[in-house]
């Protein structure tokens, strides 16, 4: 293959979870203009259906889907769907993710655990089930778990969703090695980016919003590069593994 052609998505189909904002609704601008269809799911339709028409707008098919990633039983809907629509799956992208604020350890009640836990871990693994089995019978795929670095090191005020995300982490390398050898599994780790999450940061604590290498927290728009890699034929040979895109 020319290395012109590595990030080359012509005839693939994306399904990306949070794909309607942030870092999912990048992704799916960046997959659709190299070429993929795309699915786009989150919890809220409309939003759904804007994103759905930008990837329109850029020549592709969209396909807009709400569903709620820790309701275990609307991931079979959620899948059905796509393939009923596309035949195929080619990449998937656990995306989505919530990282509610509390004030101290002891308000975080068995709710909110299980809300973090069930969008950031039980969703993905629900979903990697589904469709990574799926790709084993069509003969390969790729699927891109979006973790954090909060899963290794995590805040006081990070607890639940960085336990969640290390499971993540874990999961990553288990599905590697069921779905392999066609399918690929990898960890896409995002560090402090600017998406509507961040706007709920305090900004008076530079650690919170800062890598320490490159002194800032990064664009939505620089996922892209990483997201593109581990979706494409350029990392044939990854599996298993965590990338980076932190800033250090």
């Amino acid at each position: 293959m020319a290395v012109k052609d590595l990030f080359d998505l012509t005839g693939k189909v994306a399904l990306i979870t949070g794909g309607s904002r942030g870092l999912g609704k990048e992704m799916a601008l960046a997959f659709a203009e190299q070429g993929a269809d795309v699915v786009i799911t989150s919890r809220k339709i409309e939003s759904c259906e804007e994103v759905a028409a930008s990837v329109e707008a850029l020549g592709r098919q969209a396909m807009p889907y709400a569903c709620h990633v820790a309701h275990w039983d609307e991931l079979d809907g959620l899948v059905d769907a796509a393939y009923n629509r596309f035949g195929k799956i080619d990449i998937l992208v656990n995306n989505a993710g919530m990282s509610p604020l509390y004030p101290s350890l002891l308000d975080v009640n068995e709710k909110l655990w299980d809300a973090v836990l069930g969008v950031n871990l039980k969703g993905p693994f629900r979903l990697s089930a589904l469709v990574g089995s799926r790709m084993v019978t069509d003969g390969g795929g790729s699927i891109i778990n979006v973790s954090s670095t909060a899963s290794m090191h995590p805040g006081a005020g990070t607890a639940p969703y960085g336990a969640a995300k290390a499971g993540l982490n874990a999961l990553t390398e288990a599905l590697a090695r069921a779905f392999g050898p066609t399918v690929r599994v990898n960890t896409l780790m995002p560090g402090p980016f600017l998406t509507d999450i961040s706007k709920a940061w305090d900004m008076s604590d530079p650690d919170q919003f800062k890598s320490k290498a490159l002194q800032r927290a990064g664009n939505p728009s620089e996922i892209v590069g990483a997201a593109l890699f581990l979706a494409s034929d350029a990392s044939s040979y990854t599996t298993g593994s965590i990338v980076r895109s932190d800033g250090h």
